[in-house]
């Protein structure tokens, strides 16, 4: 690392499959980076690539301009396009959470802002049997981590945004904020963000349109919803 201080951590999740939150990470990254702060990415499993460099991560990477090498962006890839406990299974294969833990604990302690993404929504199975069950919201608990939800616009999106996040509330995990999505700006949609915020009370901390390049948060904001990685050398 190039700074001093402890290396911190967040994890964005989105309120499900195809909200965009791989590109809401891309650009978070990408505007800490342009701003001169020291960031990483780090995925535990993503399906439906036929490779890192072709992956979610891949695209991030890219988007962002991160230098990180690809084998420490992502810990399990998988080619079929169905949740990643499925994917794994079918491939003869399965998400090691200590694994998991310590491929992230060797980005984070290389450098000072570590942003994790989730894959699909909050209620994803990584690993399961018959007498374990492995699930995303078990990476964020174990990694203890603060999250960002991505949510889309769109209609529907008040019912799934205020149900991931007091699903996220209740298994305690902290909530910074919320991002919203393909935000066009029409009444429904302004209606949308007012109604997240008053049944959450969580914060909208930036309204992103089709296509955009870059977020409107401030920096400082941005970094004020990471926290102190708990052992980073773990």
């Amino acid at each position: 690392m190039t700074t001093t201080q402890s290396p911190k951590g967040l994890y964005i999740l989105g309120t499900g499959t195809d909200v965009g939150k791989t590109y809401i990470t891309a650009l978070w990254l990408k505007k800490l980076r342009e701003s001169g702060h020291d960031v990483a990415y780090y995925k535990a499993a993503v399906s439906g690539a036929p490779s890192i460099s072709e992956s979610d991560a891949g695209y991030v990477k890219q988007v962002a301009g991160l230098s990180q090498a690809d084998e420490t962006l992502l810990s399990y890839v998988f080619d079929e396009a169905v949740s990643p406990h499925l994917a794994a299974r079918h491939e003869g294969k399965f998400i090691d959470r200590t694994v998991v833990n310590r491929n992230f604990c060797h980005v984070a302690n290389t450098h000072a802002y570590t942003t994790v993404e989730g894959s699909g929504g909050i209620i994803c199975p990584l690993h399961v049997t018959d007498t374990e069950l492995y699930m995303l919201e078990d990476v964020v608990k174990d990694l203890q981590l603060p999250t960002i939800v991505v949510a889309i616009a769109a209609l529907g999106t008040i019912n799934s945004t205020v149900l991931t996040i007091h699903y996220l509330q209740s298994k305690g995990i902290s909530v910074k904020g919320i991002i919203v999505n393909q935000y066009i700006g029409n009444p429904m949609e302004f209606d949308n963000c007012v109604m997240m915020e008053r049944l959450t009370g969580v914060p909208v901390l930036d309204r992103v349109g089709p296509g955009e390049t870059s977020l409107h948060m401030d920096v400082d904001k941005m970094l004020a919803c990471y926290e102190d990685i708990a052992n980073p050398h773990a």
